[in-house]
Order: structure tokens, then C-alpha cells, then sequence
């Protein structure tokens, strides 16, 4: 029988953890700078490239502002659904078997965290990055995000490369 620490922490859950306090603090840093020193609520959008431009959008639901939530009740069970997940992840973590998988568990745990303390702090997540495309004949605009969706992103796409293509499945018959 595996005790409670095996399922808490493994060999690769300190570069995990590392991950995701980087990817927290960065994200938050990056929201409280736009936010309040850079004021951007108070600014339109900000051109950055041609093709991003920083806007500040309330986002009250979850990725891609998906069951949006605007009352106290529905805010806190979103936040507990983060929650659940991230010690879903953390468990994950403490199994992981290689540094990718750890790193990118990290990250993704690091998001969801960033993007919970903006629902505790505020009542819905920050975004501020918007990709889009301007032609001639049309306009498109992406969805408007932060650095916690790109490090969930990124996160996702470790777990997939690893569970693809990493060394695991290489050796598969």
C-alpha cells in the first residue's frame, strides 16, 4: 500500500513546483504591472506588433470566457473546480517520469493558479493579450488572454508531445 507522501510528492515534484512559482509569479506580475502601473483600464487598445495589441478584458468564465459566471455562487464554484483540478494535477506531479511531464504539469498548475488568485482578487481573470490579423478584405480577432492560458497551453502541449511522441511511446510495439 502507497503511502499518503508517495501521492503528495515524487522525485521530479520539486522541478514541478519550481514551474509552476515561476509561471505564477510571473503572470501576476505581469497583471498587477499592467494593471496598476501601466494602467491599462484606462487606455484603449495598446498596438504592441502588427499583429497584438494589449486591451484589458474581465474574463468571468474559463478559457475563452466559456460558462461565464457573474454571480458570487458561480464565481466560487469555478474557483473550486480550479481547485479540485490542481490537486488533481499535483497528484499527477508526484508521479510523474520524466522532467517534460513534471515541468509541464507545472505549468499548468501554475496557470490555474494565477488565473484563481485574479477570481479571488478580483472576481474574474485578466486578460490582456490580443492576436489578431488585419487585412484589406477582413479583420480577425483571437481571443483575448494572459500569461497563465499561454503556460497552460504550453503545459498541454508537453503532456501531448510526451504522451506522442516522447520516449515512452517510442518504445511502444
Amino acid at each position: 500500500m502507497m503511502k499518503l507522501a508517495n501521492y503528495l510528492w515524487g522525485p521530479l515534484t520539486r522541478d514541478g513546483v519550481a514551474a509552476a512559482l515561476v509561471t505564477a509569479l510571473l503572470d501576476q506580475a505581469s497583471k498587477l504591472w499592467l494593471l496598476y502601473a501601466f494602467d491599462l483600464g484606462s487606455r484603449d487598445r495598446v498596438p504592441v506588433l502588427p499583429f497584438l495589441d494589449l486591451v484589458l478584458v474581465w474574463n468571468k468564465g474559463i478559457s475563452y470566457g466559456l460558462f461565464a459566471q457573474n454571480s458570487a455562487l458561480g464565481q466560487m464554484l469555478l474557483l473550486g473546480f480550479k481547485i479540485v483540478a490542481a490537486v488533481f494535477l499535483w497528484g499527477w506531479l508526484a508521479r510523474a517520469e520524466n522532467r517534460l511531464m513534471a515541468v509541464s504539469l507545472g505549468l499548468i498548475i501554475g496557470g490555474a493558479i494565477g488565473n484563481a488568485v485574479d477570481r479571488l482578487a478580483h472576481g474574474a481573470v485578466v486578460d490582456f493579450v490580443l492576436l489578431h490579423l488585419t487585412t484589406a478584405t477582413f479583420t480577425f480577432n483571437w481571443y483575448v488572454f494572459n500569461l497563465a492560458d499561454v503556460a497552460i497551453v504550453a503545459g498541454v502541449a508537453g503532456l501531448m508531445y510526451e504522451t506522442l511522441l516522447g520516449a515512452r511511446a517510442a518504445k511502444a510495439p
